[in-house]
């Protein structure tokens, strides 16, 4: 019998890696398709769990076969640097998974509602297009300020920033569309705060999946990568503080361009961006601040169910 299956798996194949509760090891290497989730089935048994890295979404089609738990990679990645592993290969990194669950305690990866997936791939598509938008947009004013530009290229490049920009505005009325079918009353509590707006909401619902993924506000600071890091180390190293990026940037570029409108408009923001100017802090640090404190609120506020007012204060209870 097979506890656990650490599998590395990328967009056309898959390895597979466990020892069995009589320590026989065993390896397989198969097709990422129906085909291969077989034979892996076959292999390893349907009880026990398999257990792969966040890579993408290549581990959906398989999570429909079989019980899953999906393990951030960077977790993996320090995992294997404590162990001084230098090898990376898929057999290595299956082996890798495998014994990291074999040491740590995981938990069941459930899947998302239907329409938050189609919100994470609607967000994710934006972010893809805001990029060739500025890529396309720069490329063109450069060739214009050279004073020398073809006129094909001037026409193409242009016929490009139209054409992205179109499918922007399509993808934002789907994106509105799913919200107001599925999560209505979620957004109207996040947009009575100053300074979150439809996009910042939309976001907040998709990656928390409608604030259900997390029990306190901490997890969802430290998911999306602004909670705060201290580098001290007895009384010689006292290093700068930084914010631990190990979430998602997309949701921080968010929540940061969300802090320009809260520091005017939300009068905890304002007091805090106030107090924190005073003390000298440089306007980046102060802006990610209110991006964490809009989080606290976002949070406090879908939980408690209550409407943003000036004077709020969180009743949540943790047990």
């Amino acid at each position: 019998m097979y506890k656990y299956i650490g599998i590395d798996i990328s967009k056309q194949t898959f390895d597979a890696y466990s020892i069995s509760s009589k320590q026989k090891e065993n390896l397989l290497k198969e097709d990422n398709n129906k085909k291969g989730f077989k034979k892996l089935i076959k292999t390893y048994g349907s009880e026990g769990v398999y257990v792969m890295e966040a890579t993408g979404p290549y581990y959906l089609q398989l999570a429909t076969f079989v019980k899953v738990s999906v393990v951030n990679p960077l977790v993996i990645k320090r995992f294997s640097q404590m162990r001084l592993l230098r090898a990376k290969t898929d057999k290595k990194d299956a082996q890798t998974i495998c014994k990291y669950a074999m040491n740590n305690s995981i938990e069941l990866w459930k899947p998302s509602p239907v329409e938050i997936m189609e919100m994470q791939q609607i967000l994710t598509a934006l972010e893809l297009l805001n990029k060739q938008h500025s890529a396309v947009s720069n490329q063109l004013s450069s060739f214009i300020s050279s004073g020398n530009i073809d006129r094909q290229v001037k026409e193409t490049l242009s016929t490009t920033l139209s054409y992205i920009k179109l499918e922007k505005k399509k993808l934002n009325q789907r994106l509105n569309q799913i919200v107001d079918e599925n999560y209505q009353g979620t957004r109207k509590l996040l947009e009575s705060i100053p300074g979150i707006g439809p996009k910042a909401a939309a976001t907040l619902i998709a990656i928390t999946d409608n604030f259900t993924k997390f029990v306190h506000y901490k997890q969802l600071i430290a998911y999306v990568g602004l909670s705060p890091r201290t580098y001290t180390s007895g009384t010689s190293v006292k290093g700068k503080g930084h914010i631990c990026k190990m979430g998602k940037s997309q949701v921080r570029k968010q929540m940061y361009i969300s802090s320009w409108s809260a520091k005017f408009h939300n009068k905890a923001c304002t007091e805090f961006y106030d107090r924190l100017i005073k003390k000298g802090k440089p306007e980046r640090v102060v802006k990610v601040a209110i991006a964490n404190k809009l989080l606290k609120q976002a949070f406090a506020i879908v939980t408690n169910k209550t409407m943003y007012n000036e004077n709020f204060k969180s009743q949540l209870r943790y047990a």
